[in-house]
């Protein structure tokens, strides 16, 4: 576990910063460089959603950065190039297009996982899951360094990984100041649909097959904490396996996705309905993902650190 120490000058030093501020991290070097933008989700130990009852979810007792957007196709073609990673993508001719900053989808979830790892090794870091010499997906086990026996997924010294259904449901509902909202737009009321756009409350859902999901920087309103697309657009993979036995040593077994995608009603947005399951090794058209990762002590405001409460979005009732 990382350990962020402050001083108390710098304590004083910090002003209220909103968890919505951008940090852009680059990756790569020279024709295979991206840029990728977090948002940091304070308020560590809030206190659970109770409404999905009875699996409450979405306390998380760390400050976390988020991916501002879903990975988009640019960068995952970049990284493949640089790390020779055998990744593949859908084709998505027919759904919209392949444009460099649609989502990148038809990315089986050990291929998110080799993107993440990626971006750990290639700035000097450990790699967040554990692939054999033959390229077999592991769990990380007692003698390895790093090792986490709360979750055997991921490797404690990473700086990147792929959210757990708490990090991500938090920064996707959650408020600053510990209540939730239904939809991931900050909002109690189902947001407005769109194929594309930035305007408060909206999100990509309800729209044609063939028409695709939108640039991940068009991907609708933003959450309470400054994310987008959270809701709709493409499906997201989840570390962990659906029910979060994140302990179960089969490596097939099936996993989580939330948010729902460009054409789903807004039932696939909501916080109680909005998540589905598939094996490991499945793809499609309608899934992407993104990247959490640690915060930098720069990055945290006296709000990530519990000294400041701030309400975002409408509270539920």
């Amino acid at each position: 576990m990382r350990k962020l120490l402050y001083s108390a000058v710098a304590l004083a030093s910090l002003s209220t910063i909103s968890s919505a501020q951008t940090i852009t991290e680059t990756f790569g070097s020279g024709a295979n460089q991206f840029s990728m933008d977090f948002v940091t989700i304070g308020n560590p130990g809030n206190p659970t959603d109770p409404t999905p009852s009875p699996r409450v979810i979405g306390s998380v007792a760390y400050a976390y950065n988020l991916g501002k957007y879903e990975v988009s196709r640019d960068m995952v073609t970049k990284a493949n190039t640089a790390g020779s990673l055998g990744i593949t993508m859908s084709d998505m001719s027919g759904y919209g297009g392949n444009g460099l900053l649609k989502p990148a989808t038809g990315i089986t979830w050990y291929e998110a996982a080799k993107f993440v790892n990626w971006l750990n090794t290639s700035t000097g870091g450990t790699a967040a899951y554990k692939f054999d010499g033959s390229g077999n997906f592991r769990r990380w086990s007692a003698g390895d360094s790093g090792y986490n026996a709360n979750n055997n997924l991921r490797n404690s010294l990473a700086k990147y990984w792929l959210p757990s259904s708490n990090e991500w449901y938090k920064a996707a509902y959650g408020n600053m100041d510990g209540t939730w909202n239904l939809y991931p737009t900050g909002s109690n009321s189902a947001p407005t649909a769109v194929a594309s756009g930035t305007e408060a409350n909206t999100a990509v859902y309800g729209q044609s097959l063939d028409t695709g999901p939108a640039d991940i920087t068009s991907a609708g309103g933003l959450s309470a904490y400054g994310t987008m697309g959270q809701g709709g657009n493409v499906w997201e993979w989840m570390e962990a396996p659906y029910d979060d036995s994140n302990n179960i040593m089969t490596w097939d077994y099936w996993y989580e996705m939330r948010g729902g995608h460009y054409v789903s009603p807004s039932e696939g947005l909501y916080a109680m309905y909005g998540r589905n399951e598939l094996v490991p090794s499945g793809e499609s058209p309608l899934l992407g993902f993104r990247v959490a990762s640690v915060p930098e002590p720069s990055s945290l405001s006296l709000l990530a650190l519990g000294g400041v409460v701030v309400a975002l979005g409408r509270r539920r009732k």
